[in-house]
């Protein structure tokens, strides 16, 4: 298919080059331009100076970029991706992003007779570049069976949660769930050192049981290693859980939790560590 692929950071940049092995028509855009230069030194395809540019004529339009601005000014702007498609094209955008902007690009985009999915990612760097990505989507089925095998070049796990919003919201969700799992992670470890035991022991009989985590198996280790240098970093995160506060009040849903790990992760931004890794929760209590 011919497709677009706009932002080529560390999750898109490995994505498009999925879409471009596989054998589809892939046009690039990334707004620092030497990125796209490599890009297609590496992968081939074409690179466009502008969305509006990169999504003529594309059957499918991907963006992934960073925050609510981004996405409006890449998709929606006047050399945006929406300005550049023609009827029957699906825009996808995967980056973690509201809800609210997800239905608004969706109203716009359905008045031109351009479909729209909101397609956020988890698995972070490690999972785009292994072509092992889980994605959840928020839109109409028929646009979203007609993209699946296109996204499955770059995912092991898509699941449609509902209407355009759903997944975004659905994001949300994981980005709460895993604040927790690592502040719990953080202070078990940070416990377990107090205390004198052995801590490679203690994970390897507790990773057995109802403890066991993703993050405990891959992350404990650099963790007590003071290592924090593994992709998704805490301004990052800090964006996704602001975004997932701020609905929780339009949805009266109470976040206390979150809430107090966000503060948790500022007080690692003070320490210096806006681009450490989420993992990183151990730092202050170690400092």
């Amino acid at each position: 298919m011919r497709v677009t692929f706009a932002g080529l950071g560390v999750m898109g940049n490995p994505m498009a080059g999925f879409l471009a092995r596989a054998g589809h028509d892939v046009t690039v855009f990334n707004r620092t331009t030497s990125k796209a230069d490599a890009w297609h030194k590496e992968y081939g395809g074409s690179v466009a100076a502008t969305p509006r540019a990169a999504a003529a004529g594309a059957e499918i339009a991907f963006c992934c970029v960073g925050n609510d601005d981004d996405v409006r000014q890449v998709i929606l702007g006047d050399n945006g991706i929406l300005a550049g498609t023609s009827s029957g094209c699906i825009i996808v955008d995967h980056t973690t992003a509201s809800a609210r902007v997800a239905c608004e690009i969706f109203d716009l985009a359905r008045e031109k007779g351009v479909d729209f999915l909101d397609a956020p990612l988890s698995g972070g760097q490690a999972g785009a570049e292994s072509g092992q990505l889980t994605i959840m989507v928020g839109g109409d089925k028929p646009a979203y069976e007609r993209i699946l095998p296109i996204m499955n070049c770059y995912a092991k796990a898509c699941t449609l949660i509902g209407e355009v919003g759903c997944g975004q919201k659905a994001k949300m969700v994981n980005q709460i769930c895993i604040a927790g799992i690592v502040q719990g992670l953080a202070e078990g470890l940070h416990f377990a050192k107090r205390a004198d035991l052995d801590v490679a022991a203690v994970i390897g009989a507790i990773s057995k049981g109802a403890a066991q985590s993703w993050q405990m198996v891959n992350r404990w280790q650099t963790m007590v290693d003071d290592e924090f240098d593994f992709g998704f970093a805490v301004e990052w995160m800090r964006k996704d859980l602001k975004i997932a506060l701020e609905e929780a009040d339009r949805q009266g849903a109470t976040l206390e939790m979150t809430a107090m790990v966000d503060r948790f992760y500022a007080e690692v931004e003070e320490l210096g560590g806006r681009r450490f890794d989420t993992s990183s929760l151990i730092k202050r209590l170690e400092s």
